[in-house]
């Protein structure tokens, strides 16, 4: 029968392509030598997929009984895809997907694709990815995607059959990569980027036969089933970090990397203004939405352009450390792990300063946007420590942050999950953790902390509902105490009075309030003066919870 795609292809082909990546993330990592070699395309690429695959499941979720279209699925790929993009590949694979969804998704009715849709999604990804890229450069991921597009283009057929094809051609694509660029003939490897959409696309030829597909190419250095793939790899790795590469010593510092809520002119400013204050700049996205990646010496700058340009946030920075190209032929030796570090997942900029300033590596977070796994697992590598505690400060986060610390254990971390449901009781974690102890010691301690704080939080309801407190309507104050809606307001003051009175009702000898950022400092010392007036022998601190934060936090202890 033909082989055509639809939305549970769709789903599959993500689910795939995540498992293939995950699979071929440390040869990936291994191999990356272009733009920079900083040794995470295998690891960016997979968080990527991540995210994609998380926003996917929501969409089929959402709708059951009945199953989403292939617009909404390839939409949600995408989307999804565009929001957890990580470094120069996710970023541009982001835009690939973008590009796919653009004509897969132009008819929000069909429920599958041919063969001859498949081949102009292909085309149309390349494109995109060429279009998104200031300065595109042969012999990297952009290559291979357009081989695969040519490769496609010349087939009839079924969705099966161009799938195959755009495989092969962007496999043969892949072989002549070094040939291309000199710093990947340099080090005796293909480009890591490209060798993560190789794998994405035989996920899509795996998902549309049903077969698995392993990598198929004439070049050593890529081929995953090789004799000594670990010992290989480890070869590759040593090669990149000994050759003598024909890297520029002034590249830039700093990789920067936003979402930007903008419209098309100011993006069109922004791509002029950051290609002047660096390169490897891919911005991505669109109907105000965009992924910005730019490597520069000066941070502050890339970002204040975004700010002038619209709204950035998740905007992560990254120094590029020892052993990457810029610091390539400099004798320094690696890091030393930590003995100890702490995890946590926190909404709110004030609130991850707040946790840095406690030695936390953070992840930061919004409303409706969870990190993934992959994101986790990233965070605890990160923290560099031989055992992690990690904190997931949110009841919704405990299975993804079990599969985090399991996957940190096979890596031979040490991890430790403290089951916090809130920011609050993350704090009172941090506040007894005493790194000299011994490590089950701490986690006991830190443990113990957590749960005996109460937490609460106030918030705003976006529409009429039913809850435990009764009928809210839009525009209602929430009171939400342990998770559930417990008291309904129309004033944010006296919600939150009543609130902590009913709190401390059961005692309490410390209460910590954390302001949402459109929230005055006057409802902090209206709060503090009345625990201080209404219940003897109870400290108050407050602190600034910064943009995404919720309305008010209260955890009481």
């Amino acid at each position: 029968m033909p082989q055509n795609l639809d939305a549970v292809a769709v789903r599959a082909w993500c689910g795939l392509a995540l498992d293939a990546l995950g699979g071929a993330r440390e040869e990936i990592d291994a191999i990356n030598v272009y733009p920079v070699a900083d040794g995470d395309t295998g690891t960016n690429l997979y968080l990527t997929v991540e995210s994609a695959s998380q926003a996917i499941d929501a969409v089929f979720t959402g709708l059951e009984p009945t199953r989403p279209t292939l617009a909404e699925a390839v939409r949600a790929m995408a989307h999804g895809a565009l929001i957890g993009a990580r470094g120069n590949s996710g970023t541009i694979l982001s835009q690939l997907l973008r590009g796919m969804a653009q004509v897969l998704g132009a008819d929000r009715e069909t429920d599958h694709a041919d063969g001859r849709a498949l081949a102009l999604a292909l085309r149309r990804a390349a494109d995109a990815a060429y279009q998104a890229v200031a300065h595109p450069v042969e012999g990297t991921v952009l290559t291979v995607a357009s081989a695969a597009a040519d490769a496609a283009s010349g087939v009839g057929g079924d969705c099966g059959l161009v799938a195959r094809a755009a495989y092969d051609g962007a496999c043969r694509a892949l072989d002549e990569t070094p040939e291309q660029l000199v710093v990947l003939g340099g080090a005796g490897v293909v480009d890591a980027g490209g060798r993560g959409l190789v794998a994405v696309l035989g996920a899509l030829v795996g998902a549309l036969s049903g077969e698995t597909v392993l990598l198929k190419t004439a070049s050593p250095y890529a081929r995953t089933t090789a004799s000594g793939g670990h010992a290989r790899v480890q070869a590759v790795a040593d090669a990149v970090e000994c050759e003598d590469l024909p890297v520029d010593a002034a590249a830039p510092a700093f990789e920067v990397i936003y979402l930007l809520e903008a419209d098309d002119k100011a993006v069109a400013r922004l791509r002029t203004r950051l290609d002047g204050l660096g390169d490897s700049l891919v911005v991505v996205g669109g109907d105000g939405l965009w992924n910005v990646h730019v490597h520069v010496d000066d941070a502050g700058a890339a970002v204040e352009a975004g700010v002038e340009a619209g709204r950035p946030h998740r905007i992560r920075i990254t120094h590029f450390g020892v052993g990457d190209a810029h610091t390539a032929g400099a004798a320094q030796p690696p890091r030393e792990r930590a003995q100890r570090g702490i995890v946590a997942v926190v909404p709110g900029e004030g609130l991850a300063g707040l946790y840095a300033e406690a030695g936390a590596t953070t992840v930061p977070t919004r409303p409706g946007e969870p990190p993934a796994s992959g994101e986790l697992v990233e965070a605890i590598r990160r923290a560099h420590a031989r055992e992690v505690v990690l904190l997931p400060n949110d009841a919704e986060l405990r299975h993804t942050a079990a599969a985090a610390a399991e996957q940190a254990r096979t890596e031979g971390v040490r991890v430790a999950l403290i089951p916090t449901r809130s920011a609050v009781q993350g704090i009172a974690a941090l506040a007894v953790h005493e790194p000299d102890r011994r490590f089950d010691e701490d986690v006991v301690a830190m443990t113990s902390a957590a749960g005996a704080t109460r937490y609460a939080e106030l918030a705003v309801a976006e529409r009429q509902s039913w809850t435990m407190a009764g009928i809210c309507q839009a525009g209602d104050v929430l009171g939400l105490i342990d998770g559930d809606v417990a008291l309904i307001g129309d004033d944010t003051t006296r919600t939150a009075r009543s609130v902590l009175d009913r709190m401390l009702a059961a005692g309490g000898e410390m209460v910590t309030l954390v302001l949402g950022e459109d929230v005055p400092d006057s409802l902090g010392e209206e709060l503090e003066k009345h625990v201080r007036e209404a219940h003897l022998a109870v400290d108050t601190v407050v602190y600034r919870g910064g943009r995404q934060s919720a309305l008010l936090l209260i955890g009481v202890e």
